[in-house]
């Protein structure tokens, strides 16, 4: 529009000044914590389930699964990275068994269609949680 206002005479008007806005208030920062506690409360957060924190997240009930539980196989979807240790003290944690072996299995990622549209079914990590004799878990069905 200055172009227009040149070329037809007209004078800018000068900018009105625009009120100053009020600048927030600091923000008071906690206290540093050291490297070591740091690492050591990561530790921690990675060790407890989902059930209890992020590494058990629901008991896996298909029908290979509950056939397994007559050998005392007990079977769980758990965090994508949730390694055996973790797994095995947050079984131990939540259902007070003593587990004497645990395997993993990450299930890939499927691709589906529905018509035109395609996708991925999500893939995900399955832990076989082996027991010691005589112990049980009762899983809800």
């Amino acid at each position: 529009m200055a172009f227009l206002n040149k070329l037809f005479g007209k004078k800018e008007e000068p900018a009105k000044a625009k009120p100053a806005k009020a600048k927030p208030a600091a923000v008071k920062t906690a206290a540093v914590k050291p490297a070591a506690a740091e690492a050591a409360a990561g530790k921690e957060k990675k060790a407890a389930g989902k059930i209890d924190g992020a590494v058990l997240i629901a008991p896996h009930l298909a029908e290979k699964a509950l056939a397994a539980q007559k050998d005392g196989q007990y079977i769980f979807i758990v965090s994508k990275k949730a390694n055996k240790i973790a797994i095995k003290d947050a079984v131990k944690k939540t259902y007070g068994v003593k587990v004497k072996a645990v395997n993993i299995v990450n299930i890939p990622k499927k691709a589906i269609r529905v018509g035109r549209t395609s996708g991925f079914k999500a893939g995900y990590k399955k832990a076989i949680v082996t027991l010691a004799k005589g112990q049980t878990i009762e899983l809800a069905k």
